[in-house]
């Protein structure tokens, strides 16, 4: 549905993104995750034919981002970090006026701004001035903006930015929602957002793609996904090469506690194997008493600052299953 193939913008002697490739398949949630100034933004204006690329093309349900900018523009909506309301407009008008000039026919105005009141949850809030909603229920305008002509693909830029805890869990519902009928590509720098939210992720950092792939599976490839803590009585003095007799540990980090003989073990592994009756067995054969054992994996953000402190390139896995959800 969305099919971008060596992407860049040039801004003078600086490239604001450079030879940028990932797609989108139909019904599927990607999010485009990056630090603030990696190029999501200027990605996504490129895709909303908001401005134009310097070389590369971009195709959204089969029309050139360039040389079909109407057709696209038609197949799309968008919603851009700050949402294009007319605040001085009630709910329901400002939603019938964008309807107005998306071309949505006159005989199908009122179902289509309806039907997007209801999916965004603003029909308490349909005869309301914009400009007396909280920032929760502006996202909710915005995206409502964004859905209203009906259209397969939805470009959502930093949707979640400046709510409150609860109108972040309200608006990433709303985008769950949405992913039945439509195509969405979720831009942001906040990571709860692509765990809870995407079926697949793609990872851009200074202009360039330097991962796509499953939440899940970038977990696992990209790093050692496993470890224990532990919080045990005793001494520690040999427990180090002790655990390292145990195939699959590789560090072990000891950090005694106030209490007197307790510490916290960390220990880090480099397999998925269930390791945790052998490291509890060898506390039991060393007299070392086990008040804590519980299972550590590693998280999105640990993915995320690793790629983009290492700038390390990982290829596209080209045999993902599009038909991925995440579990809500």
């Amino acid at each position: 549905m969305i099919e971008v193939e060596h992407l860049s913008k040039i801004y003078g002697s600086t490239a604001a993104i450079q030879d940028v490739d990932f797609s989108v398949a139909t019904g599927e949630i990607l999010g485009f995750l990056g630090p603030n100034g990696a190029g999501k933004t200027t990605t996504m204006r490129i895709l909303a034919g908001y401005i134009p690329a310097t070389t590369g093309t971009a195709r959204i349900a089969g029309f050139d981002v360039h040389e079909k900018s109407l057709e696209v523009r038609q197949n799309i909506g968008y919603l851009p970090e700050n949402p294009p309301l007319y605040p001085d407009m009630t709910v329901e008008s400002f939603l019938t006026f964008v309807a107005s000039i998306k071309g949505v026919p006159a005989g199908d105005r009122s179902s289509k701004v309806n039907s997007a009141i209801e999916r965004c949850q603003l029909t308490e809030k349909r005869k309301v001035l914009i400009h007396k909603l909280s920032k929760g229920y502006k996202q909710r305008v915005g995206i409502a903006q964004a859905i209203v002509h009906d259209p397969p693909v939805i470009i959502l830029d930093e949707p979640t930015v400046g709510l409150d805890p609860k109108q972040i869990i309200e608006v990433r519902n709303l985008i769950k929602s949405l992913a039945n009928q439509h195509t969405i590509i979720l831009s942001t720098h906040i990571l709860p957002e692509v765990s809870m939210t995407c079926d697949r992720v793609t990872i851009i950092n200074r202009g360039k793609i330097i991962a796509t792939n499953t939440p899940e599976n970038l977990l696992s490839e990209l790093t050692g996904n496993t470890g224990y803590q532990l919080e045990i009585e005793g001494n520690t003095e040999n427990l180090e090469s002790l655990f390292k007799q145990i195939n699959g540990i590789t560090q072990v980090i000891i950090k005694p506690l106030e209490m007197e003989s307790r510490a916290i073990i960390e220990i880090k592994t480099d397999s998925s194997e269930e390791l945790g009756r052998e490291i509890a067995n060898l506390l039991i054969h060393n007299n070392l008493g086990l008040y804590e054992m519980r299972r550590t994996r590693a998280t999105l953000e640990d993915v995320f600052l690793n790629l983009i402190t290492t700038e390390e390139i990982i290829p596209n896995n080209e045999q993902l299953s599009v038909e991925h959800t995440v579990e809500t």
